[in-house]
């Protein structure tokens, strides 16, 4: 009886370590899933029909789309609150989400229309604690080289950006810097008030 349990503890030990590899095998990298949403933006702006002024509406819910496929909101709002966040309830976290991922669409929407053509390299990936990874690219310009780092976490097989960092300026840092700073000059609600009018505001394009 012991010799079948020392046994039946090793077959374990070896297949395990199998389905894990399988999986990760199956798994696609940071960069490939980066990669396809980006494509993906940068062909409905290539799209001619959709570039037309009556189609504008239509572009911009499809690229929305495809943010919301990308994007972790959740973990994003979570690490821009910090320590606030464990002091909100469930309600404020929906409603912090929900204003955040509006405007931070908004605003990369009306970033991204101005695109003219400019080339997107796929530089490199990096993959810490198979959870946790960086995808580097860049934005070839006739004058200059913008490098963007998409920082991705893996949940439920899939990664997904919870950061981005511009010419080494993360949207994270800089969100929690304005947002903290407006909490304790002011309040949280004040905090939201401004995010309602930043969002009306952004919206009327």
């Amino acid at each position: 009886m012991a010799r079948e349990k020392i046994i039946s503890s090793l077959l374990i030990m070896v297949i395990l370590p199998i389905f894990s590899v399988t999986e990760a095998a199956l798994l696609e990298s940071p960069m490939t899933a980066i990669r396809s949403t980006i494509d993906e933006v940068l062909e409905t702006l290539r799209d001619k029909t959709l570039a037309q002024p009556k189609n504008k509406g239509k572009r911009r819910e499809k690229i929305t789309i495809l943010i919301k496929s990308c994007f972790d909101f959740e973990e994003m709002s979570k690490r821009i609150l910090g320590r606030y966040w464990k002091e909100r309830t469930e309600d404020e976290h929906k409603e912090f989400i929900s204003l955040f991922s509006e405007l931070l669409e908004a605003s990369y929407i009306r970033k991204i229309e101005s695109y003219k053509n400019e080339k997107v390299t796929y530089d490199k990936e990096s993959i810490k604690a198979y959870k946790y990874g960086v995808v580097s690219t860049s934005i070839i310009t006739a004058k200059t080289t913008i490098p963007i780092d998409y920082k991705v976490i893996l949940k439920d097989n899939k990664w997904w950006v919870y950061d981005v960092v511009i010419e080494g300026v993360s949207f994270i840092t800089t969100y929690r810097n304005q947002y903290n700073e407006i909490i304790t000059s002011e309040s949280y609600a004040q905090l939201i008030k401004k995010m309602k009018e930043k969002l009306k505001e952004v919206m009327k394009d």
